[in-house]
């Protein structure tokens, strides 16, 4: 038989790494007659046509979308496309978009970002965006495979640069099998193909702002190096693939409502189910609510002195800690609670701040009040080293 690109012989990563090039057409065209990405489209788009008229509203979608890709010959092709509309979406949704410690990263070495998580799509979308309008090289993007249920989803998040996480995988042994796999595939990025990832502290969102780093993570990605060479220390796995902490703080989460009613089921009844098109609501409320001021802060990467887990996990929790900015929205959450007095910093909040949190507050349905107010005021107290 012969061997052939795709083969794991030749390609040990083909079903976990982002698209190449020379998939792009085949991907594209597989997505233009994705009856569900079509339907999901014309949902959003042509909601009373795609009623009345599913047939015509798919043929509409699929139409639309070859048009939209008539000349995206390439991963870099369809980046540009949505680098256009991640242009319109700052303009429209985001006040200010500021970016610090960016210029004092290496522009031609490659880095492992370790952000905190608050939006599925968005967290990782804004610092590639900071690196377009930088011109450097955009990220690869883990994602954890619990997202990518629906091909036209798996589609669409490899041809925009992400590579799966395993999570479903079943049984001790397939997942060690799976970890071993995605940690070589993180190295051979960085290392060999001189190419930066972007993933997040832990798995999931912080639905209740308080950011933290799951030390497991560090765990999988020394485990490469760590297999080629027992005598290797932690420590010279973690500095190999210079590792750099990222904050990422929004003004206002577009997502806060659902965040909140996710805590107060957990609270309530210990159990929360999400709807079939959840996560795909969740990824279109972000990019398209309102965020006001975001800051994005790179700070420097970690080096060879961590002998444990614990030890980068804990120096990934003070620089992000140290990078998230505080807006209005979290010491007036705080406020609103009246937890910690002593922590509240009113004097550069200005009338309008003060209305436009009020507003806001003011849609949350009472039951849910608590939970939205914690995950803003959070911040302020675990910058503090005030949360459990």
């Amino acid at each position: 038989m012969t061997t052939t690109h795709d083969t794991p012989a030749a390609d040990p990563w083909a079903e976990i790494r982002p698209y190449q090039d020379d998939e792009v057409a085949e991907v594209l065209a597989r997505l233009a007659h994705d009856p569900e990405l079509l339907n999901a489209l014309t949902r959003y788009r042509l909601p009373r046509l795609s009623r009345f008229m599913p047939r015509l509203s798919r043929i509409l979608a699929s139409v639309a979308i070859r048009r939209e890709v008539s000349n995206v010959t390439s991963v870099n092709d369809f980046q540009m496309r949505i680098a256009h509309y991640m242009q319109r979406m700052i303009r429209t949704s985001t006040d200010i978009f500021r970016v610090e410690g960016l210029d004092s990263l290496d522009p031609d070495r490659a880095y492992l970002f370790i952000g905190n998580h608050r939006d599925i799509s968005l967290d990782p979308a804004f610092v590639n965006y900071a690196l377009y309008l930088a011109g450097r090289d955009t990220v690869r993007i883990a994602i954890g495979d619990n997202l990518l249920k629906k091909p036209y989803v798996n589609d669409l998040m490899r041809l925009n640069k992400s590579f799966i996480v395993p999570r479903s995988a079943r049984g001790k042994r397939a997942m060690l099998v799976a970890y071993q796999n995605l940690s070589a595939y993180i190295r051979h990025s960085i290392l060999e193909d001189n190419h930066s990832i972007w993933m997040a502290q832990r798995e999931g969102r912080a639905k209740d702002g308080i950011d933290r780093t799951d030390p497991a993570i560090i765990k999988m990605l020394t485990m490469a190096r760590r297999g080629k060479s027992r005598d290797a220390s932690i420590g010279e796995a973690i500095a190999e693939l210079r590792l750099v902490p990222v904050s990422i703080s929004y003004e206002y989460d577009p997502c806060d409502l659902q965040k909140a009613r996710e805590l107060h089921a957990m609270q309530t009844s210990g159990n929360y189910e999400k709807s079939e098109f959840e996560d795909i609501s969740s990824i279109v409320a972000g990019i398209t609510g309102h965020k006001g001021r975001v800051q994005l802060t790179f700070g420097t990467p970690l080096t060879a002195a961590f002998h444990d887990p614990d030890a980068a996990a804990a120096e990934i929790d003070r620089q992000v800690l140290a990078g998230y900015h505080l807006f209005p929205s979290h010491y007036l959450a705080l406020q609103a609670l009246g937890e910690a007095p002593d922590l509240l910093d009113l004097s550069e909040i200005s009338d309008a701040d003060r209305a436009r949190f009020q507003a806001r507050l003011h849609t949350v349905p009472d039951e849910l009040r608590h939970w939205w107010l914690t995950q803003y005021a959070n911040p302020v107290l675990n910058k503090a080293g005030r949360c459990r």
